[in-house]
């Protein structure tokens, strides 16, 4: 599914020159790969989403003091408490499984873990309109934004229950604190059950989202609290394992992918300084640089006919990945269906057989301190797949027909067979950005 537990992403044109990578040097003349790098390096990754991110000028005093030969702090006190692999630690493709093979759900708490006092659970009903505008208020004013604070998620009510009620999901795994007396939201988490394939060997996980904290409370250390209260309701299921996204490195990543993006109206996300253009480009040139060409390749939005068709597409395409999720046909139907303004499929089909896929998912972001502006819509690449359509090709259409749904921006991660394209391909015009997104 759509998992943004991330930071926010945001063209690095428009980062002002001082906070750019290649405008950061050090005394030891630190170059930008290295600092990409460098959490790794030091082995510092930040903290469980609580705590202050580590900037870029942060990693530069810790990368000094690591030169000066003074310890560096490990900023993850929770996770080392949590059954997650170390940084210390490796893995090997023989060795997969359990990190605690003696799991036993009789040994499960029972209760909830207590909160501070003022504080209570609730399980969230996201079909009840009530809950959902809970819900909706906390993630619009407290989620993901950029360092700037100009843009934040805005996940809209029918996104929500696409992404949180696919087929099996289990309503106690929505799960929120709210304050006693007024009964306001300040916390949320999610999980939903989805199958795996981790190097060939099927595992049932639950796929963790949506860790939201009220700004004001985040020195309560609500998180971690959150964290443990959604493992204990995932192990009271027997389900023992979990995946998760982050923009902060925490033990111990199975992947990391970097976002690009690609304009679809430059005009409209340089006003919003989503974007930027450089010193020597006019908006005009920019314009005309960033124009989408119509194309077509016999796709059609998919329909209710196509579902056993994506289904065996995906499965034969996702079969060559060592880490994938395993969809069954209910799951295709809920998923990948087109619904206006949340997820986008199109289908070419030859004599009654899917043989290519395109889709992407709405996720649109507030402009928060714009009077003109209010909102970004962003198209999200989702699953890709081309087997008479060159793949290049079939990323071009994906550009156009997200651009004929009114989408401002196209975003994609380097993952699978995408990397290629957008480090390669000129004229498809992608930009990266900075950071990036964390399994």
């Amino acid at each position: 599914m759509a998992n943004e537990n991330q930071e926010y992403r945001k063209d690095k044109n428009d980062i002002p020159p001082d906070k750019k990578m290649d405008k950061i040097h050090t005394p030891e003349g630190l170059d930008p790969e290295t600092l990409n790098n460098i959490m790794s390096a030091l082995k510092i990754h930040g903290d469980s989403g609580d705590g202050p991110k580590l900037t870029n000028s942060r990693l530069i005093e810790l990368y000094s003091q690591k030169e000066k030969g003074k310890p560096v702090k490990n900023d993850h006190k929770f996770w080392d408490t949590q059954p997650v692999t170390k940084f210390a630690e490796s893995v090997k493709s023989e060795e997969i499984g359990p990190i605690d093979a003696n799991n036993d759900v009789e040994n499960v708490l029972k209760t909830p873990y207590p909160l501070p006092d003022g504080f209570e659970w609730v399980v969230i009903d996201i079909f009840s309109e009530s809950d959902r505008e809970r819900v909706y208020t906390l993630l619009n004013e407290n989620y993901v934004e950029d360092d700037d604070n100009l843009f934040r998620f805005d996940y809209k009510a029918e996104f929500l229950i696409w992404a949180l009620t696919p087929p099996g999901y289990n309503k106690d795994w929505h799960i929120g604190v709210m304050v006693s007396s007024s009964k306001r939201l300040v916390g949320f988490i999610t999980g939903i059950p989805v199958t795996l394939s981790i190097m060939d060997k099927k595992m049932d996980i639950a796929e963790i989202n949506f860790l939201c904290v009220h700004k004001k409370l985040r020195s309560k250390r609500l998180a971690p609290v959150l964290i443990k209260e959604i493992t204990r309701r995932i192990n009271l299921c027997g389900i023992w394992q979990a995946v998760y996204t982050a923009g902060i490195l925490i033990p111990k990543p199975i992947a990391k992918c970097r976002y690009w993006h690609r304009p679809l109206d430059i005009k409209k996300l340089v006003d919003a300084r989503f974007s930027g253009i450089g010193d020597r480009m006019t908006m005009s040139r920019a314009i005309r640089l960033y124009r989408v060409p119509d194309v077509s390749e016999d796709l059609r939005p998919m329909e209710n006919k196509d579902v056993c068709g994506v289904h065996k597409l995906l499965k034969t395409h996702l079969e060559k990945y060592k880490i994938h999720q395993v969809f069954t046909p209910e799951e295709v139907k809920h998923i990948f269906l087109p619904k206006d303004e949340i997820i986008y499929t199109y289908v070419k089909s030859i004599k009654g057989s899917v043989t290519d896929i395109i889709s992407f998912y709405s996720l649109p972001s507030s402009v928060i301190k714009n009077p003109k502006l209010s909102t970004i819509r962003a198209a999200y690449s989702y699953y890709n797949i081309s087997t008479t359509i060159p793949y290049k090709k079939l990323i071009e259409n994906a550009i156009s027909l997200a651009k004929s749904n009114n989408f401002d921006v196209y975003n994609a991660l380097d993952l699978m067979e995408n990397k290629p394209i957008l480090e390669v391909s000129i004229n498809i015009h992608f930009n990266t950005v900075l950071g990036s997104k964390i399994w």
